[in-house]
């Protein structure tokens, strides 16, 4: 991923980890927008960084996703970086028939969502010098969280979609990137996790993340360290063992 002279979409960019990405890829100098569902707060983040733009998303949606994609390419046509940054996550108890609706819109928004967007712009971003598609997975596509069975399968899906997509954009101009967060202090799951000592606190996650992100050449994974426990969980013969503790959270 080019360090300089980029072009970003930020989806989810309103919030947490999406719009403290999107803050530090626009104080690097690159031109940044924002979308998402909710105007006001999006208006809040441009408000507040001069220079960036912002476009509402329903990601729910596969004809507002065709409006967005036609817009966007439109009104910036140097477009060069997506980021499938939106996302839910939900709890879950799979004894109950009503954890259904939650299940099926986690599905929509965390898999379908950036599978349509990608779509989408793909054309656009193949047209492209050179342009980069970074999908936000979780630690937990590695080892799922018992809680949150849907989001942990979702989170799958789209590592192994990125996997696929990176082969088959090898020859293009496309690279292709997995950014797989641990536990960070937003409010994805509620207030209580934006302050919860064993989250990673966002700052720090994100100058790590900005850190990786700079290397040359960018690194197909980005794995932050708190994160690696759950990555390798496999690879380390720890899987079941870091399954057990997830499930006690």
């Amino acid at each position: 991923m080019k360090t300089s002279g980029n072009r970003i979409l930020v989806t989810g960019g309103g919030s947490g980890i999406g719009r403290a990405l999107a803050e530090a890829l626009h104080a690097r100098g690159d031109e940044v927008i924002v979308a998402g569902r909710r105007r006001a707060v999006l208006d809040a983040v441009v408000a507040a960084h001069p220079g960036m733009e912002a476009i509402e998303l329903d990601v729910d949606d596969a004809a507002s996703i065709a409006a967005f994609a036609g817009e966007v390419v439109a009104r910036f046509p140097d477009l060069n970086v997506l980021v499938n940054n939106a996302g839910i996550m939900r709890y879950e108890d799979l004894r109950s028939p009503a954890h259904l609706a939650d299940a099926e819109a986690t599905v929509v928004t965390n898999l379908l969502g950036p599978i349509r967007l990608t779509a989408a712009l793909l054309p656009h971003l193949q047209a492209q010098p050179a342009a980069t598609v970074i999908n936000v997975t979780s630690g937990l596509a590695f080892v799922p969280l018992a809680g949150t069975p849907t989001y942990s399968a979702t989170k799958a899906g789209l590592h192994f979609y990125t996997l696929a997509l990176r082969h088959q954009l090898a020859d293009t101009s496309v690279e292709v990137i997995e950014l797989a967060p641990p536990y960070v202090q937003t409010e994805l799951t509620g207030t209580h996790q934006a302050t919860d000592p064993r989250a990673m606190p966002l700052a720090e996650f994100i100058a790590e993340v900005m850190s990786l992100l700079g290397r040359d050449p960018t690194p197909a994974e980005i794995i932050v360290e708190r994160c690696k426990p759950l990555r390798f969980a496999a690879e380390n013969g720890e899987f079941d063992t870091v399954f057990r503790m997830l499930a006690t959270m």
